[in-house]
């Protein structure tokens, strides 16, 4: 307790943002967070800033896109930008050949409208399988509404599919203020931010020296903000950023977080594959009697899973991979889910997948965050969230309502021998991960995944 009392005080240290309590809000499902993405945008008067992993080219991307030039061509006056990930831009999906990329999609779609909205790639490395933006964060005027969600037609619930994630809409000025400044600093007319509508869009290649001096800016930059007292009714948060692993605030904080736990720690991510140091904390936290809640997705709610009636795929060994790592890690701690102290809960929902990130601690602490907490996270993608800080318990009553909605479809393993293993696979995934393991690929693909 001591010890945890330690990180607590360190995280009373950082600098802070005082939010009204009642600002804070939590939505629970895809369908309601597409609803609520529709009316911030028909509602905002001055800005609209969307960072996002991608804006898909199907149902409900085109959808969110004329949204977002309809409300241009109504205000003209009104802020827009869209900043996506520059690789993930100008390729299709995984799996699916011949499908081009969203540029070509926001290309037509500028051709269309009179009054422009912006529209940027972003590079965070030069080759996206290094690393991509993965910033969260949609800004309405003066609000921010936070999802580890990207914007295609699963994520937003369009047809007879949802990928669940967790939905946060936080109204507060200065919040919203520190979100656009790091924006402006970063991206707005940086050369290595190419317009994406343009043209010809520079190749990686062409922007070498470029992204390399923007990687540098990445990782020196922070959300800049004053310091505010946090006063009766409000809580306190923390926007943080990070990328790569040395002197990455982010990953410090989440760390931190971890190593404050008094009694209980829940976690989400729906690829399990820890990074060591977090891994190490969480063994910690379970030695000393503190329960461990892990929420994680089956492997049939990954992204990349793929039926055994289906053509296989390479990239359909994935969750067979997470899985493999879940075996492993829950019969190494096999005596604590016995005690009660871990709780691996695997989330499974008809053909529907699982998406969330982020933790909670106790009742007072929480991390919303896109952050995927595995190696690739931990070292070469661009993150960020919110620590939330809660001394008055404000928002526990509505985080446990979030906490008991991630849960509703879940189911606890009891044993480990419950969690499928190579010889129970389909053959084309048994012969895959043989030669993963053979050829020792599987310590690099940790690191990549």
């Amino acid at each position: 307790m001591q010890l945890a009392n330690y990180y607590r005080k360190l995280l009373e240290r950082m600098p802070k943002l005082a939010v009204d309590a009642d600002q804070v809000q939590v939505l629970h499902s895809a369908k309601a967070f597409k609803q609520r993405l529709l009316e911030l945008i028909s509602r905002a008067q001055t800005r609209i800033y969307l960072v996002s992993l991608y804006l898909q080219d199907d149902e409900a991307g085109r959808e969110i896109l004329t949204a977002l030039y309809e409300a241009k061509q109504a205000n003209p006056a009104l802020d827009v930008r869209l900043f996506v990930d520059f690789h993930r831009a100008q390729r299709g999906l995984i799996g699916h050949q011949g499908q081009a990329g969203n540029h070509l999609m926001y290309k037509e779609f500028a051709a269309r409208y009179q009054q422009q909205i912006a529209i940027h790639g972003v590079p965070v490395k030069g080759r996206e399988i290094l690393g991509v933006l993965h910033l969260k964060g949609f800004i309405f005027d003066d609000t921010l509404l936070y999802s580890g969600a990207s914007l295609n037609d699963i994520y937003l619930h369009q047809q007879d599919r949802y990928r669940f994630d967790r939905y946060h809409e936080i109204t507060d000025p200065p919040l919203a203020q520190t979100m656009v400044n790091y924006i402006h600093k970063l991206f707005a007319d940086n050369p290595a931010v190419p317009s994406l509508t343009q043209t010809d869009i520079p190749r990686a290649r062409q922007l070498r020296n470029e992204i390399r001096q923007f990687k540098q800016a990445l990782r020196r930059t922070q959300y800049q903000f004053r310091d505010t007292l946090r006063n009766p009714g409000q809580v306190s948060i923390t926007p943080l950023a990070g990328l790569g692993k040395r002197g990455n605030r982010l990953n410090r904080a989440i760390r931190t977080l971890v190593r404050g736990t008094r009694q209980r720690l829940f976690v989400c991510t729906p690829y399990f594959n820890l990074p060591k140091p977090l891994a190490r904390d969480i063994r910690n936290l379970l030695k000393k009697g503190i329960e461990v809640t892990l929420v994680l997705g089956d492997k049939t709610a990954n992204d990349f899973y793929i039926a055994p009636e289906e053509t296989f795929r390479t990239i359909g060994g994935l969750p067979y991979l997470y899985e493999s790592n879940l075996r492993r890690f829950a019969r190494a701690n096999q005596t604590f889910i016995y005690q009660g102290h871990l709780n691996i809960m695997l989330w499974r929902h008809e053909r529907n997948s699982y998406h969330l990130k982020g933790l909670f601690v106790d009742d007072d602490l929480a991390m919303i965050t896109g952050n995927n907490l595995n190696p690739r996270a931990w070292g070469l993608d661009l993150e960020n969230g919110l620590l939330v800080q809660d001394p008055e318990l404000l928002l526990s009553s509505r985080f446990e309502t979030e906490r008991q909605n991630i849960l509703t479809h879940c189911q606890r393993i009891e044993h480990f021998s419950e969690i499928e293993e190579l010889a129970d696979y389909p053959q084309a995934v048994q012969k895959l991960l043989k030669r993963v393991q053979r050829t020792r690929a599987n310590v690099l693909l940790k690191r990549l995944l």
